[in-house]
């Protein structure tokens, strides 16, 4: 549905993306991500035929970007970072020139507009100018425009930039309702976003794809040591630390504050993240030590790189490949 072979994209003698050769499926769920400045914005304008390749090539439905850059435009909504909307015109006159810009005949405009406009939630505002709206219903406007002509191929480019946080928990939602009706790539560097929405992540870093996987799978890759999460009931923290500490394959014990860490302690344990070298039946060991003490064993569970170390780790080392 959508490929990417061996592209590069130069400004002048800059180059923003190097050598990238991708392909997803109909119907997948992909998150790209990348620090500013990596190279995702750019490789969403190559696809979307804003910007033309300097090598290599880039399809959308088996139409090249380039050689049948209309035919392969039919075929795909995008969501720009900065959407372009007309801000004197009302909602639903706005989404009927942008059917007409897309090759739409009325008869498909009208058929197709109520369901849009309920599918994002503007029947309120059907009427009402751009200029009045919220940035966040205006970016359900840029969703709306994007999946009017019923596009095979979604690309959404940091679709929750500049919202408050309520219409983002909204707009997520609205994603992930449309992911089940097309092919997604959606580019951001709010990790929770992704994770919540993708099952496959492509990681850019200075024009170079440096990872694509499942986030799972990359946590598996990329994990060197083997992280758990427990709580303990009837038991001091520094009897705890001490204890799980002196085991031999154990590279750190600490206070767990994250969500599910601050959860547990709510029901009256004490949680911590544990560190151990791989290969120990880490679970087991930890496990029997705490009953053996006489502690009460709330919750034990192997825990997996969170999307952000995985993040962190890619796009900060210096042997990043």
């Amino acid at each position: 549905m959508i490929k990417l072979e061996h592209m590069s994209k130069m400004y002048g003698d800059f180059p923003a993306v190097i050598d990238v050769s991708v392909e997803i499926q109909k119907g997948e769920i992909v998150g790209f991500l990348g620090p500013n400045g990596a190279g995702k914005t750019t490789t969403m304008r190559v696809l979307t035929g804003f910007a033309p390749p300097t090598e290599g090539t880039a399809s959308i439905a088996g139409y090249d970007v380039v050689a049948h850059s209309l035919e392969a435009r039919r075929h795909t909504g995008y969501l720009p970072e900065t959407v372009p909307l007309y801000l004197d015109m009302t909602v639903t006159d706005y989404l009927k020139f942008m059917g007409h810009l897309r090759g739409m005949d009325d008869r498909w405009i009208e058929r197709r507009l109520p369901e849009v406009i309920d599918r994002v939630k503007l029947d309120y505002y059907k009427n009402t100018h751009i200029q009045k709206l919220s940035k966040g219903y205006r970016q359900r406007v840029g969703i709306a425009q994007a999946i009017l002509h019923e596009p095979e191929v979604l690309i959404l480019d940091e679709p929750t930039i500049g919202i408050d946080p309520v219409q983002v928990v909204e707009t997520r939602g609205l994603i992930s309702e449309l992911a089940g009706d097309h092919t997604l790539i959606l580019s951001s560097h709010i990790l929770p976003e992704v994770s919540a929405i993708c099952k496959r992540v492509l990681v850019i870093h200075e024009g170079r794809i440096v990872a694509d996987d499942e986030p799972r799978n990359l946590s598996n890759k990329l994990q060197h040591t083997e992280r758990v999460q427990l709580a303990v009931r009837g038991a001091e923290a520094r009897d705890v630390i001490g204890a799980l500490r002196s085991m031999p394959f154990v590279v750190d014990v600490r206070n767990d504050s994250s969500t599910d860490g601050r959860r547990i302690t709510s029901e009256g344990a004490l949680p911590f993240i544990v560190d151990a070298k791989p290969g120990n039946r880490a679970v087991e060991a930890l496990a029997k030590t705490v009953v053996g003490r006489g502690w009460g064993l709330v919750n034990l569970h192997p825990l997996p790189m969170t999307l952000e170390e995985i993040f962190l780790q890619l796009t900060t080392e210096e042997d990043v490949k």
